[in-house]
């Protein structure tokens, strides 16, 4: 993915050598974030918000569509025994989910690894990897994430987040999971 030169580069195709052994595995571990997940106990997604916005120019970079391309956002937060541990931001661009990407639009509490892995026709990209910013939309999806519960929102810098995009048709869908702090303790349980 390339970054227009004006575009900040908080993404990184490598995890920062100060991460941990299972920071590491989490952050690039192939296939269903939510089966991974599953192995460390019973997980409870939940939907945060479901919208069309305009992309900034670091998000659209990451799909590589023009900075303010509309697209449709979705949000959910996913707990593992009652601890949640990802909120997780997905977007698309707002033709692309009428049509190629329009079962992101049905999904409800399921989780989009439902549509993403059953289908030989979607491609990959490689994992892109960082620690979040206060002035990062993912972050902002953290704070309407946590702000009906009693939880504190995380000091950005604290949450490690990864994405990747998934191609359909040449239609980009973005997936970006960032793992909150309390995760790393059971998350370390499986590396």
């Amino acid at each position: 993915m390339k970054f227009p030169s004006s575009t900040k580069k908080p993404w990184h195709d490598r995890v920062h050598p100060s991460a941990t052994q299972a920071q590491k595995h989490w952050l690039h571990r192939p296939g269903a974030l939510t089966a991974g997940l599953r192995r460390l106990g019973k997980v409870h997604l939940e939907v945060v918000s479901e919208y069309a916005c305009r992309l900034n120019p670091q998000e659209a970079a990451l799909i590589q569509k023009p900075p303010g391309t509309l697209a449709w956002i979705r949000e959910v937060s996913m707990a593992v025994d009652g601890i949640r541990c990802v909120i997780a931001r997905s977007f698309t661009p707002l033709p692309a989910s009428q049509s190629v990407w329009q079962g992101i639009r049905r999904l409800r509490s399921r989780p989009l690894a439902d549509m993403l892995y059953n289908d030989a026709q979607i491609q990959r990209s490689a994992f892109l990897s960082c620690r979040l910013n206060r002035g990062m939309s993912f972050f902002r999806t953290i704070e309407r994430a946590l702000a009906n519960t009693d939880e504190p929102v995380p000091d950005a810098q604290q949450i490690l987040s990864r994405c990747s995009v998934f191609w359909r048709h040449g239609q980009p869908l973005l997936v970006a999971e960032s793992f909150m702090p309390a995760f790393w303790t059971p998350g370390a349980t499986l590396v």
